[in-house]
């Protein structure tokens, strides 16, 4: 941990980036609701994340799940009376509430949306959804894949002769859902801060995942993209855009889209110009048999040596824990070591106001009398007070 990112775990401790002061309830789930609550967390968001008792159904300890990094854990039991108000006194105080739930649960529960504005008229309400608040599927369970898959994301993914390829739940879970909750919960705040009103964000997954594949849209309109995968310009369908298996079974990722970066491709690969004549789409076969042979000849690491630093724009394909040495990575430290845990660094970076990992993830129930206390819910002054806010 570097000395910008030690912090002080005092109730006091100052936090750091350009979201510091902004308080945010984070009803605890699972994937993409956590996620953004992280993202916000780097920013400087002092975020309450509001755990049942028995925790959630995750695959990863709470001490090691990064998504609970910066946050502060509050275990409240929202099935008893005494739960819902400690939330209720909490949103009073808050900016921002995110919720991960199913439409309708959080009004079963007596913390929706309107029962929290009766409290604070100008709380952003935070709704993540995979369907959406609405719809023929707005109440039926999902998963990311089945998310990507309605919106034409996985079918446009994958080579030609074979099947979808799933892209992890990064374009689903991550991108169409986690990033457009926050930059939707930002744009409310800016909003509220001039109008003294609070609103629900509606991140549905589906949505976002359809607005990721906003340029194929356009380009299927003018015509410069077929709606089947792997025939396009960054599907694999160019042999200049693809992956490329070396000798030791590692592959290299290639990336030569513009004449200029191709022609540097060629040289470096040890291909003559006029033998790669890619204007001819017949000549694609020969040329993606071409290349493959000619990455076969060496090692990985030999063929990083030789594209490294050129304008070839090829890379070699690196594994999660390889990712975290690569040379540029280590310089630009994108990747960070907090308690044994190496981790992605916060993303985007701030010129006057840097982000940072405010603390490690929260153990179950850490800092329910703290940040109680500090937030102002006096009730924890109470006899049996834990008890009440714990197991209701």
């Amino acid at each position: 941990m570097t000395a910008e990112q030690e912090q002080d775990d005092s109730p006091t401790r100052t936090l750091h980036g350009p979201l510091a002061g902004l308080r945010v309830i984070e009803l605890a789930g699972i994937g993409p609701g956590p996620f953004a609550g992280m993202l916000l967390a780097d920013m400087g968001a002092d975020v309450l994340s509001i755990d049942r008792p028995q925790g959630s159904a995750t695959f990863v300890p709470p001490e090691q799940d990064v998504l609970r990094r910066g946050k502060r854990s509050v275990t409240v039991d929202l099935r008893a009376p005494e739960g819902v108000e400690t939330v209720l006194k909490l949103v009073e105080r808050a900016d921002v509430l995110l919720e991960g739930y199913r439409p309708g649960v959080t009004e079963r529960l007596g913390v929706g949306p309107d029962v929290c504005w009766t409290r604070n008229p100008a709380l952003v309400y935070g709704r993540m959804t995979g369907w959406g608040q609405d719809g023929p599927l707005a109440r039926a369970a999902g998963h990311d894949i089945g998310y990507i898959a309605i919106t034409g994301a996985l079918g446009a993914m994958g080579r030609a002769d074979g099947p979808p390829a799933i892209p992890l739940n990064v374009v689903g879970d991550f991108g169409g859902g986690s990033t457009y909750l926050v930059m939707g919960v930002l744009a409310a705040l800016y909003e509220a801060a001039r109008s003294g009103r609070g609103q629900v964000v509606d991140a549905a997954i589906v949505d976002g995942a359809a607005s990721l594949i906003a340029p194929m849209h356009g380009m299927l309109h003018a015509g410069h993209w077929r709606d089947a995968r792997g025939t396009n310009m960054l599907d694999s369908g160019r042999p200049w855009y693809d992956v490329y298996e070396t000798c030791d079974h590692e592959w290299m990722a290639v990336g030569a889209l513009e004449p200029q970066f191709y022609v540097e491709f060629l040289r470096l690969l040890g291909i003559n110009a006029e033998d790669g004549d890619r204007s001819d789409p017949r000549n694609w076969s020969a040329l993606r048999e071409r290349f493959a042979a000619a990455f076969a000849e060496r090692t990985r690491s030999e063929w990083s040596e030789v594209f490294e630093g050129s304008d070839a724009c090829v890379s070699p394909v690196l594994g999660l824990r390889e990712a975290t040495q690569h040379p540029h990575l280590s310089a630009r430290g994108t990747f960070v070591e907090i308690d044994g845990l190496t981790q992605p660094a916060p993303a985007p970076r701030f010129s006057r106001t840097p982000s940072a990992v405010q603390r490690p993830p929260a153990a179950l129930g850490a800092h329910t009398r703290e940040a109680l206390v500090e937030w102002g819910v006096s009730d924890v002054d109470r006899p049996n007070a834990d008890r009440t806010v714990m197991h209701g």
